[in-house]
């Protein structure tokens, strides 16, 4: 069970991964609903190379983190950042999924917008499920 939730983070942050890193460099397909927008679909944020770099490198490294503590991966680490990162990924996306209550998460207001249908349906419902299996993961370690 270890093995196969690892494997499918892994694999789910390798992905994620990927699709920032064509968005980075300039691909646009599927980009339209992936930045919130105000009602009137204004972006909030225009995320540039860095922007999409930065994430790419977090999401790898957060899909590293699974494979490293899960022993398919040796590497040392701090032993602090391998007590408490697999806690720490789990409060980031499930704090995600719950949002901020206006664009975002779960308990967004703004619910119509592309990004917004895209987030119930999709984004937020993925971030609930990445901050569970990190949890369950960490139990069973």
């Amino acid at each position: 069970m270890k093995i196969l939730i690892t494997y499918i983070l892994s694999l789910i942050f390798l992905f994620l991964a990927l699709i920032h890193i064509y968005w980075a460099f300039g691909g646009k397909g599927g980009s339209a609903a992936t930045v919130p927008t105000k009602a009137d679909n204004k972006l909030i944020i225009k995320p540039g190379l860095f922007d999409c770099l930065f994430v790419a490198m977090a999401l790898l490294s957060f899909g590293a983190f699974f494979l490293i503590k899960s022993g398919i991966i040796l590497f040392g680490l701090p032993g602090w950042l391998f007590h408490y990162g697999l806690w720490a990924i789990a409060a980031l996306f499930l704090l995600r999924a719950i949002g901020e209550f206006r664009y975002f998460g779960f308990f967004k207001k703004i619910k119509t917008t592309k990004f917004g249908k895209m987030d119930t349906k999709y984004y937020s419902p993925l971030c609930f499920v990445i901050g569970v299996l990190a949890i369950i993961l960490e139990i069973i370690s």
